[in-house]
């Protein structure tokens, strides 16, 4: 059974593909893992491929969601974004990383 956490989680990994999605995005990959770590959302827009990592919050106690982004944790999405274009052969792709924070304090 879910966790709380896991059910937030995943609230705020739909809105923002929902909010991708408006802007013109397709999402064509969810929860991509590889042995560094895990990407979000990867999301194309014609020759634009974005890796995404989605924030839920609640509360600003600890944090905004870019924040919680360490240097570490970016080394990790850059190796797995790495992986996975190597793997899926999207060399032709431009690629940008974003962090979408998800306000989920309405939810409550």
């Amino acid at each position: 059974m879910p966790s709380d956490r896991q059910k937030s989680g995943s609230v705020a990994e739909q809105r923002a593909a929902d909010f991708l999605k408006n802007l013109g995005f397709q999402i064509v990959r969810r929860n991509y893992r590889s042995r560094f770590g895990e990407i979000d959302l990867i999301a194309v827009r014609r020759d634009l491929m974005c890796f995404v990592e989605v924030k839920a919050r609640s509360d600003g106690r600890f944090g905004s969601g870019a924040e919680a982004v360490t240097r570490d944790k970016q080394r990790k999405l850059i190796r797995t974004a790495q992986m996975y274009i190597t793997l899926e052969r999207k060399h032709r792709f431009r690629t940008r990383f974003d962090v979408i924070e998800v306000d989920l304090s309405d939810d409550a």
